[in-house]
């Protein structure tokens, strides 16, 4: 049996993984949407299927200071003596802290908060001797070991000894590895295996230079041991649709066999661009002679590889509608930080989203009325019908292909000189322009957009049924190379008053997301 990767298509960056007997769980960042960390279940390491998210009330997830690159940054998922532990760092105010459950599929702790004195991307491991390490990435302007230009700042990994109870650090944060001479060595996991200590790190950057490397110790505080075929794994300057390689952790199989999660992205054009984001990817590990990890083939991964030999354990596929006819939104929706109050419900009519919006524009991030999913698939379409009547000019409501408060297209309804019509605008940096404009006729109407790999199409449809195209935009103009990194897009339902309350609510009554083809992804 073979597998396709990604395994997670679509913005999900900085996998995590940890395994409770035939059971696996990971988690990837989520930045500034709510609510954080999304969290998946898979039983063979290849199907996975979004259970929810770890940071599901604000008091876990505070966004002092909402802004695009900020909130959730590289989570750390483990399990130990009967309870999972997810520890991460929210950029957008409080800094380190984790949570805990004894239950994945239920809620989680309210926030323990670590100072860990300026560290991001913490991990914990859990030694035989009772002892918990917190390991991260120190960013401090401090001299550097002797080995290493002391006139440069030091970018590396530190670690402390922690108590998990209080959040208290036993020891002073100590610099244990610069890495392997790449820049910004990252998102360490430390563990032990075989009786010796291994510690994972990324380097060079989350960008093409992107790559993985991996160090021994007999002791969690070195000296270490570089490995002497690092990197493990990169695609710098090699030949793949795959690109960007990192940040990435080990997982022991319940058959004894060994994997590595990492993220990754696939470009696309001339001058390839990437606008579905950071994505996860499943490569096999071979333990070697000398005791080192070998990824993949020679380090590197193919677009197909073989399965696991315990799978395949697969799910029910997602349902291409919404009909937001229960009582809580799906899994798979999002905020743009902590939603503001009473700008979304599902309970004002029976079988819709109702939105309202907001003086806040699209171009404003929070508070606008914003609820968004993913775009997991290069060639995919969305539709939603819309029941919208503005009561004033300005009011809007419609679709957004979401990447930041700068770059994003909206097709929306809208009144202008009190004539309702459905208009196409193109946000683009400091460009910004009203492309299409069409007037229709009162009542509900279903919005469109088409996805392919360098473009997006828009239309409209009324009581007719017959479909209106009005404009297209660019992939280009979304991508992280353009547009801003870490990200990826969304496909958003939104409503603002543009500058002022809106007194019209928007009624979302289904939303479709469907893929164009299997391989799509």
């Amino acid at each position: 049996m073979t597998f396709t990767n990604p395994i997670i298509a679509g913005f999900h960056p900085d996998p995590s993984i940890c395994r409770v007997g035939q059971d696996y769980f990971l988690v990837t960042s989520s930045f500034e949407y709510f609510p954080g960390v999304p969290l998946f279940h898979s039983r063979d390491l290849v199907h996975w299927r979004q259970i929810g998210h770890v940071l599901t009330r604000p008091s876990q997830l505070p966004f002092a200071h909402w802004q695009p690159f900020g909130g959730i940054f590289a989570p750390t998922i483990r399990y130990h003596d009967g309870t999972f532990y997810m520890i991460t760092t929210n950029m957008s105010g409080g800094g380190n802290f984790y949570v805990h459950t004894a239950d994945p599929f239920g809620a989680w702790s309210d926030p323990v908060w670590v100072d860990d004195r300026g560290g991001f991307d913490p991990s914990l491991y859990f030694d035989d001797d009772g002892r918990v390490y917190l390991t991260s990435t120190e960013t401090q302007h401090f001299p550097l070991p002797d080995e290493i230009d002391p006139a440069a700042p030091f970018w590396g990994i530190q670690q402390s000894e922690i108590d998990l109870t209080t959040g208290r650090l036993l020891t002073e944060p100590r610099r244990i590895w610069a890495g392997t001479g790449g820049k910004s060595p990252e998102g360490p996991h430390l563990d032990k295996i075989n009786g010796r200590y291994y510690l994972l790190v990324a380097e060079g950057g989350t960008e093409h230079g992107h790559m993985v490397t991996i160090a021994r110790s007999d002791t969690p505080w070195g000296p270490w041991e570089s490995c002497p075929h690092n990197p493990i794994l990169t695609h710098r300057s090699f030949h793949s649709p795959f690109q960007a390689l990192g940040h990435a952790d080990l997982i022991e199989a319940h058959d004894g066999s060994w994997w590595l999660v990492c993220l990754g992205v696939r470009p696309q054009g001339i001058p390839p661009t990437t606008h579905l984001g950071r994505e996860t990817f499943l490569a096999p590990v071979q333990w070697d002679d000398a005791g080192w990890p070998r990824v993949g083939q020679q380090g590197r991964l193919r677009v197909v590889m073989e399965s696991p030999a315990f799978g395949p354990v697969s799910w029910e596929p997602q349902p291409e509608r919404d009909d937001f006819d229960g009582p809580q939104l799906g899994v798979a929706w999002n905020f743009l930080g902590t939603p503001a109050t009473n700008v979304w419900e599902l309970s004002a009519r029976p079988g819709a989203l109702r939105l309202l919006g907001n003086e806040a524009r699209l171009d404003d991030g929070p508070p606008v009325a914003f609820v968004g999913r993913r775009q997991e698939h290069f060639a995919c379409e969305v539709a939603t019908r819309l029941d919208f009547e503005p009561a004033a000019d300005g009011e809007e409501a419609g679709l957004t292909v979401w990447m930041n408060p700068s770059h994003h297209y909206d097709l929306f309804v809208t009144r202008q000189d009190g004539q309702r019509q459905v208009t196409v605008r193109r946000r683009i940096g400091s460009l910004v322009a009203d492309v299409a404009r069409v007037s229709i006729e009162p009542g509900p109407i279903t919005l469109m957009i088409q996805a392919e790999q360098d473009r997006y199409t828009f239309g409209v449809s009324g009581k007719s049924g017959d479909q209106q195209i009005l404009a297209t935009g660019e992939t280009h103009y979304l991508a992280q190379e353009v547009a801003g990194l870490f990200r990826g897009v969304f496909f958003a339902l939104y409503a603002s008053g543009s500058g002022a309350a809106a007194t019209a609510p928007a009624f979302f009554e289904w939303f479709d997301y469907r893929v164009a083809a299997p391989d799509s992804r």
